[in-house]
C-alpha cells in the first residue's frame, strides 16, 4: 500500500534499490571451503593452513572462508590426493613423495641431497621457476587438480631404536619409506630394506619392530610421538620434507577471475613464508626433544650417504622424466 502511494519517480528508487540490495547481497555470500592435511596442528602443515586462510579471508573480505581439517580426518596423503581428484574436497596439503602415487615424476623432489641445505630449501620452494616447473608437470601427468603453492616440513632424518653414525649402520635395517621411485632405488643403495605403509600405521609398526627405522623431520617425529617407539633421533639430513598444495579443478573452474587471483595470491603467502617457519618449528622442536631426554646423533657422517646418493640425482631424475630433470636442474642451479 505504501508504495502504491508513492509518485511513480519514487517507486522507481524504492524498486532499484531492492534489487541493489540483493545483488549486493549475492555477491557477498559467504562461502567455506575445506583444507586437508594428515598432520596435527603444531605443524608445517598446519602453518600453511593458517596462512593461506588468513590471507584469503582479507583478500575475500570474509566471504572465502577456509575450514581446516587437520590429523588425517579426511584421509592418509594418497586418500586427500582422491578427494581433491574428484572435487570432494577443495584444498589439501601433500608431501611431494606422496604426489609420486598419482605423478610418478613428483619424486623428484625426494631425491636424497637434492638440496644443500636450509637456505636451500627456502630459496627453492619459493623460486617461480621450481614452481612453475611443478605447476606445469601435475598439469600436463594427471587431472582434477592444480598446485598453488609449495610448502616443508624441514628436513628429514632417521629414527630407531638404535644409533646410526654412518651410511653401514643401516646396512640390513627394515625401514619404512614413502612409497615413490626415488626413495625404493636409494634405501636399497645404501643396504637397507624399504617397507611401505601409511604414515597412521608408522608408530605400531616401529612398536612392534615390523620396521626397524623410520624418517621424517623432527617436528613430525615430535608431535606423533614416535619418539616413545623410536628413541633415538639420528640427524642424516637426506632429504628434503617437501610439500605441495592443491586446488580441485571442480572448484579452480566454478571460481571467478578475481576469486582466482585471491586463491593464488593468498597461496603465494605459504611458498614465501611457511618453509623458514617450518624450519624454525623444526629447530624448538629438538630442543624439547633434548629436554625429555631422547637421545639426539647430530655427528651422522653425512659424507658416507653422499658418496652413494649424489650419482643417484642426474640417473633417477632423468629416469623419472623430462619434468623431473628440468625441476633438478632447476633447483640445484639455484645459489
Amino acid at each position: 500500500m505504501i508504495v502504491r502511494s508513492m509518485p511513480g519517480f519514487l517507486r522507481g528508487l524504492v524498486a532499484t534499490a531492492a534489487m541493489l540490495f540483493v545483488t549486493g547481497a549475492g555477491a557477498q555470500e559467504v562461502k567455506h571451503y575445506r583444507f586437508a592435511y594428515d598432520q596435527p596442528r603444531n605443524t608445517g602443515y598446519s602453518i600453511a593452513g593458517d596462512l593461506f586462510a588468513d590471507k584469503l579471508k582479507e583478500l575475500s573480505k570474509g566471504t572465502m572462508i577456509i575450514d581446516q581439517y587437520p590429523g588425517a580426518q579426511l584421509g592418509q596423503e594418497p586418500q586427500l590426493l582422491q578427494l581433491v581428484k574428484a572435487g570432494d574436497i577443495e584444498f589439501a596439503i601433500i608431501s611431494s613423495a606422496n604426489t609420486a602415487t598419482i605423478s610418478p615424476q613428483a619424486g623428484v623432489m625426494s631425491l636424497h641431497f637434492l638440496f644443500r641445505d636450509e637456505n636451500h630449501v627456502i630459496k627453492g620452494l619459493a623460486d617461480p621457476r621450481v614452481f612453475e616447473a611443478l605447476k606445469t608437470m601435475i598439469d600436463e601427468t594427471t587431472q582434477g587438480l592444480h598446485v598453488i603453492a609449495t610448502g616443508s616440513q624441514g628436513v628429514r632424518h632417521m629414527y630407531s631404536k638404535k644409533e646410526i653414525h654412518n651410511v653401514g649402520d643401516i646396512k640390513g635395517l627394515k625401514i619404512r619409506v614413502q612409497a615413490t621411485a626415488t626413495e625404493d632405488a636409494m634405501f636399497p643403495a645404501y643396504g637397507a630394506q624399504t617397507v611401505h605403509m601409511p604414515f597412521g600405521s608408522v608408530y605400531t609398526s616401529l612398536q612392534t619392530g615390523v620396521v626397524d627405522v623410520a624418517e621424517n623431520s623432527i617436528n613430525v617425529y615430535l608431535v606423533n610421538k614416535h619418539y616413545e617407539v623410536a628413541p633415538v633421533l639420528n640427524i642424516t639430513e637426506h632429504e628434503a620434507n617437501n610439500a605441495l598444495v592443491y586446488i580441485s579443478d571442480k572448484l579452480w573452474q566454478s571460481l571467478s577471475a578475481e576469486q582466482k587471483q585471491w586463491v593464488q595470491t593468498a597461496a603465494n603467502e605459504i611458498s614465501s613464508k611457511e618453509p623458514a617457519k617450518a624450519f624454525d618449528l623444526e629447530r624448538s622442536a629438538a630442543e624439547k626433544l633434548k629436554k625429555m631426554g631422547v637421545k639426539v646423533v647430530d655427528n651422522v657422517d653425512k659424507k658416507s650417504f653422499t658418496a652413494i646418493a649424489d650419482p643417484y640425482l642426474d640417473k633417477l631424475a632423468k629416469e623419472l622424466g623430462p619434468h623431473a630433470e628440468k625441476i633438478k636442474n632447476l633447483i640445484r642451479s639455484i645459489n
